[in-house]
């Protein structure tokens, strides 16, 4: 009995043993990585996210899906930090898609109970001010209820003078209705102009429709990365994507990593963009 005993701790402690060795290479690779990242200088101005693999993440847990978007909620905050340490200019992360209103409204009401929350945390976030961070939330939110509204309307309000690093939240969003939306603010201001609307459309030009979109005053995205093993865009930022660079990661994104970051990052730094040409 004793010989049984001794032998199961043995191996646990070389499981402790084995697991800390791991998790010390991981560490020194991260670092390592880091360095790369800083010395090549090259680092996105515009940086978009699809937080793709929740509902995956929590299935594969044997976790209810509700707990994914919990968990992917806090990774959001995570991996605003790290952008923040790299003094990325600009975010857009991808919370909520126009085509995600047909889920379960049970599962529906959990994501913007989230956002709610999320919402007011980042209105009083000292990163946020330390860091002069702008927030907006980008997207169709009519159906929102109220007290949703209010608190994206709060953390809007409270920093909407700061001049650091741009924050979207595009919630409620799909690429699809965004240039819908954008066609339609143009011929509203020509018509308000007194324009024809045979002016108009014989006038109409990519940078009419630029000028309406969401991110108006933010550069176009130059990389995207997309969690979750999935290669497709789903309809993220389709006008301004045309000359972005993708980047496709196999991990869930609650379990997004920084090295899994900063491998991107990387990635990034050794393309040659050609814009076209």
């Amino acid at each position: 009995m004793k010989s049984k005993l001794a032998a199961a701790a043995a191996a646990r402690t070389l499981q402790k043993t084995r697991s800390a060795a791991r998790g010390a290479l991981l560490w020194g690779y991260e670092q390592r990585l880091a360095r790369e990242v800083g010395a090549g200088g090259k680092l996105p101005r515009h940086l978009g996210l699809i937080l793709d693999g929740n509902r995956r993440y929590a299935r594969a847990g044997g976790m209810g899906r509700e707990m994914g978007h919990s968990f992917g909620a806090d990774k959001a905050h995570e991996v605003l930090q790290w952008c923040l340490e790299l003094g990325i200019p600009a975010v857009t992360i991808w919370v909520l898609s126009t085509d995600n209103s047909s889920r379960d409204p049970e599962e529906i009401a959990h994501i913007l109970s989230l956002l709610e929350r999320e919402a007011l945390n980042l209105s009083t976030d000292p990163r946020i001010h330390a860091n002069r961070v702008r927030v907006r939330a980008i997207g169709q939110h009519s159906n929102f209820p109220g007290h949703v509204l209010d608190a994206l309307r709060e953390l809007e309000s409270r920093t909407a003078h700061y001049d650091g690093m741009r924050l979207n939240i595009a919630v409620g969003y799909g690429g699809r209705e965004e240039i819908v939306d954008a066609v339609k603010l143009h011929l509203s201001a020509q018509a308000a102009a007194g324009v024809t609307l045979e002016q108009a459309t014989a006038e109409l030009a990519p940078d009419h429709i630029s000028a309406h979109l969401y991110t108006a005053d933010t550069p176009d995205p130059d990389f995207i990365i997309r969690t979750s093993g999935e290669i497709r865009l789903s309809g993220f930022m389709l006008w301004q994507s045309v000359y972005s660079e993708y980047y496709f990661c196999d991990v869930y994104w609650p379990g997004f990593r920084r090295v899994d970051f900063l491998r991107a990052l990387r990635d990034f730094q050794g393309r040659d963009r050609r814009f076209g040409k």
